[in-house]
């Protein structure tokens, strides 16, 4: 949730937004023989537009920042969760804040909140890494349940995860069956690259139990920021990483579906320093302007055989870093 750092104008994101919440097509996807996209960044992702509009905005007297995910709502909107307790409703066509709702956890403290999804029903399921864990909350905030979390995944010294390197990703597999929450750094005795991902199988009952649990391998120096499935199931990997003087690296990975095997395969889609900054400024040091702590990440929509991804960075509430929005276009 740590590493660092993102402006044009809330318009233009905007035309880039449909009224249901999810991202329109900028046009029809060009065909493979006629070369790469419109402002790609490679050859399977490109940027359309990025806004800095609720940059070091407040809403309802709460600070609209630190934003680590974002999930469409069933309910005509975008949520956006802040690892400091709060979740945004944003209105899915200008991104202003339509609600915000205060999280707790069982004691009425503060969560470190990373990862979200929007069940069936209309609740929320989030993960913090402070224990960590997944509860379930209602539209309104009210606290649910909680999900079992295996031993060796709980924060040292009960189990072998690192402190602030736990669940930092959350998603919901197509059919709505299989929730998976991603690790975000290595478990102690662990190899230096390999990162856990633990999925959930829903009951009959609707509640979820434990299911099988997954590898995953890093790119050298990097974490995973966030995980999101694609509407056939396979995963849209965010690896990111920061070095002081020098900034972040931010790399989008697809792997494999889970089920084939305990490993899951990836390969690179696109390293964000790649893509064009489309004007973009940067407070602090960075290989690209675009760049900063990009945590946040929600398929939105699906057409000319594209999807529409939203990303989001979490500024840390730091002068220096910037709460910008990225919508890609991916071809996987």
């Amino acid at each position: 949730m740590r590493p660092r750092m993102l402006r044009t104008s809330l318009a233009t994101l905007t035309a880039g937004l449909a009224a249901a919440g999810c991202l329109v097509a900028a046009g029809p996807a060009a065909a493979a023989h006629d070369g790469p996209p419109r402002h790609a960044c490679s050859p399977a992702v490109s940027l359309t537009v990025y806004s800095d509009a609720l940059d070091k905005t407040t809403y309802d007297g709460t600070y609209v920042g630190n934003l680590s995910a974002l999930a469409p709502d069933r309910r005509g909107a975008l949520a956006a969760l802040s690892d400091r307790s709060s979740l945004f409703r944003l209105d899915a066509r200008t991104l202003k804040p339509r609600e915000v709702i205060p999280l707790a956890d069982e004691n009425g403290a503060a969560l470190d909140a990373e990862g979200l999804v929007v069940d069936r029903d209309g609740t929320y399921l989030v993960s913090s890494e402070t224990e960590p864990s997944v509860r379930r909350y209602s539209h309104t905030g009210e606290l649910l349940g909680r999900l079992p979390v295996p031993d060796d995944l709980r924060t040292a010294p009960e189990g072998r995860a690192r402190t602030n390197g736990s669940f930092e990703g959350l998603t919901l597999l197509p059919g709505g069956r299989t929730l998976l929450a991603s690790m975000e750094y290595p478990l102690d005795g662990d190899p230096a690259d390999l990162v856990r991902f633990q999925t959930w199988q829903r009951t009959r009952h609707g509640d979820f139990r434990l299911g099988a649990q997954y590898t995953y391998r890093t790119d050298p120096g990097l974490g995973v920021s966030e995980v999101t499935a694609t509407p056939d199931g396979r995963l849209l990997v965010l690896e990111r990483g920061f070095t002081a003087g020098v900034g972040n690296t931010v790399r989008l990975h697809l792997a494999d579906r889970p089920g084939r095997g305990t490993a899951l395969p990836k390969r690179l889609l696109a390293d964000l320093v790649d893509c064009p900054a489309l004007g973009a400024t940067a407070e602090q040091p960075q290989p690209s302007p675009l760049l900063d702590n990009f945590e946040g990440m929600a398929v939105t929509g699906r057409s000319g055989g594209r999807t529409d991804v939203l990303v989001v960075s979490d500024d840390n509430q730091n002068d220096v870093q910037t709460t910008r929005f990225l919508r890609l276009r991916v071809r996987a």
